[in-house]
């Protein structure tokens, strides 16, 4: 069993409080990314599970087995964890090949020559780097270098293996690549992965869940889908996306299932479940709203401010009210004159609201196929 669950977890450097009350649990074979920006406290969480860093307070069990016990002062070592960590250097010995590299962790453990063999050749064929198998470190790509490190980790058959933003020194293309390797890889070993990252949509790709942190908490855990249909706060919801969501300011009274709110869009119903009166923000991706070039029932009139193409897809800032901007992203090539004017539509059900004071969210809009958000701070109820 690799179930991995940690409860009231609280870490301090000095006198900073680094990780605080931290609570989730990864289920055996989950693909968990740990998301947020720089300084706040993903990685520090993952050294905590590793068992590099010691938290001074709060339980972490693996399987049924306690590894942490900050009360106690009880923290098994990390080679009693069953888990193996790759780096965001790559670590490689440069005097070794890639086997030897690869297989420098089994001959620690005296096996036969035949059987690290075996192993080798195995978690090498899985990361495609076969060929290489001869060459040095200095002989590779950064992206054959990752694959190497990866292999070094998978060929003991750890029951966890985690990540620490593996990614960060490729390039864009091999990335890419990369991304959808490690995917692969999940799929195939059905290994439980723990992986960091502040990139977004290296979280949204790869991942069956994901826990975005914001200074030391733990905010929101969900699936993908669930984390940007419905991020759980305002931080949330302008971290995740690209390019990023539209925020309107907005007044709302409740009526009748509906959440009434009056801004510079206009009188707007949105379907919700909870009755809400006062000053809210309201929340639209990009790719939610529909530009026409008539206008049409319920539209908006705007003016086109810019245009960008990008393209697979275009993006286009609108003005309304001479003060209020939205970004659309269209999918295809599209051309608008600038200072032209088009009308906008968007569906109400995928209106996120949130309250402007707490900047939680208010609304779970009725699409069945999303989950509702896994709040962790103080979140309104639904």
């Amino acid at each position: 069993m690799s179930r991995i669950e940690l409860k009231n977890i609280n870490k301090y450097f000095d006198h900073n409080h680094i990780l605080k009350d931290i609570n989730f649990v990864i289920e055996e074979g989950d693909f968990m990314t740990l998301l947020g920006p720089s300084g706040c406290g993903k990685t520090t969480t993952l050294r905590v599970i590793t068992g590099l860093e010691n938290p001074e307070e709060g339980i972490i069990t693996i399987g049924e087995k306690e590894v942490v016990n900050g009360d106690n002062r009880f923290y098994a070592p990390a080679s009693k964890r069953g888990l193996n960590l790759v780096f965001q250097s790559y670590a490689l010995w440069p005097h070794m090949t890639v086997y030897e590299n690869v297989a420098f962790g089994l001959t620690l453990k005296k096996m036969s020559k035949q059987e690290i063999r075996t192993k080798v050749e195995s978690a090498l064929e899985k990361m495609r780097i076969h060929p290489y198998k001869d060459r040095y470190p200095s002989e590779l790509s950064g992206g054959q270098q990752q694959r190497v490190a990866i292999a070094r980790a998978i060929v003991t058959e750890p029951k966890i293996l985690l990540l620490d933003e593996p990614l960060s020194n490729l390039d864009a293309k091999l990335r890419l690549e990369m991304r959808a390797e490690l995917k692969r890889l999940h799929r195939e070993l059905n290994t439980t992965i723990i992986y960091v990252t502040h990139d977004q949509v290296e979280a949204l790709t790869m991942s069956t869940k994901i826990a975005v942190f914001f200074e030391g908490n733990l905010v929101q855990v969900d699936t993908p889908r669930g984390i940007y249909r419905h991020p759980a706060d305002l931080r949330v919801a302008d971290f995740i996306g690209n390019p990023t969501i539209n925020f309107v300011d907005a007044s709302c009274t409740y009526q009748g299932g509906c959440l009434l709110t009056d801004s510079s869009l206009g009188r707007v119903a949105i379907p919700c479940e909870t009755q809400h009166t006062g000053e809210v923000v309201l929340a639209i991706y990009p790719e939610d709203i529909t530009i026409n070039s008539e206008q049409v029932q319920d539209a908006i009139r705007c003016s086109v401010s810019s245009v960008l193409p990008a393209g697979s897809e275009t993006l286009v800032q609108l003005t309304f009210d001479d003060t209020t901007t939205v970004l659309v992203k269209y999918m295809g090539e599209t051309d608008y004159e600038i200072g032209s004017h088009v009308w906008i539509t968007f569906p109400k059900e995928k209106v996120n609201v949130y309250d402007k004071a707490s900047q939680q969210l208010i609304t779970i809009t009725h699409n069945k196929e999303s989950a509702k958000p896994t709040r962790l701070t103080a979140a309104v109820n639904l």
